[in-house]
């Protein structure tokens, strides 16, 4: 999948929320294209309203893979800064199309809920060669299968794990390498 995921200006510096904004966008677009590829392939996903629920698994997975790289790229006041924004960009995008489907009503902090939830369980997991481990990806397929029903949970997996994760990801490191700064804080402070 191609993104555009470099700045127009590239000497200009930029703050947490243009980078947030970017980045989410970036990761809309990621889950939007998984979503797509798992109606592909076969899985039924029968309302707009569970596309939606897949995507905010994808985006919640998402928000913590940047995380987890931003960890290496930046302090951790940066950090938490450029991730708040980030969660507060998909919240928005989660308000706007949910409404769209499901009417008027406060969509953010359920979204907000579940980022928060799904960050507390994935940090348990390890993060192996700049990428989610394979119990990361497996329990991340396993919470999309649960938006996708028993019809589809005993197969997701292979489709979650073998494609959509490598795909993100090869995604998410070009992003992030064009977007986040490249100076590695931690390693600087370990030398």
């Amino acid at each position: 999948m191609r993104v555009k995921s470099r700045w127009n200006k590239k000497d200009r510096v930029r703050s947490a929320q243009e980078t947030a904004s970017a980045m989410g966008f970036i990761c809309c677009r990621i889950a939007q294209n998984a979503l797509l590829n798992i109606e592909n392939a076969d899985f039924q996903v029968d309302t707009q309203l569970q596309r939606l629920e897949v995507i905010k698994e994808f985006l919640a997975f998402l928000t913590h893979v940047v995380d987890r790289i931003a960890y290496d790229r930046m302090d951790d006041e940066e950090r938490a800064e450029f991730i708040r924004a980030l969660a507060r960009r998909l919240a928005d995008y989660v308000q706007d199309n949910t409404r769209d489907f499901a009417g008027p009503g406060d969509y953010r902090t359920p979204f907000i809920d579940l980022l928060n939830r799904r960050m507390e369980d994935y940090a348990e997991f390890s993060f192996i060669d700049g990428g989610p481990s394979f119990q990361l990806a497996r329990y991340f397929s396993e919470r999309v299968g649960e938006t996708l029903g028993p019809r589809n949970r005993q197969w997701i997996g292979n489709q979650i794990i073998d494609a959509e994760v490598p795909e993100a990801m090869e995604s998410l490191r070009k992003a992030v390498k064009n977007l986040l700064p490249e100076r590695t804080p931690r390693q600087e402070a370990d030398a």
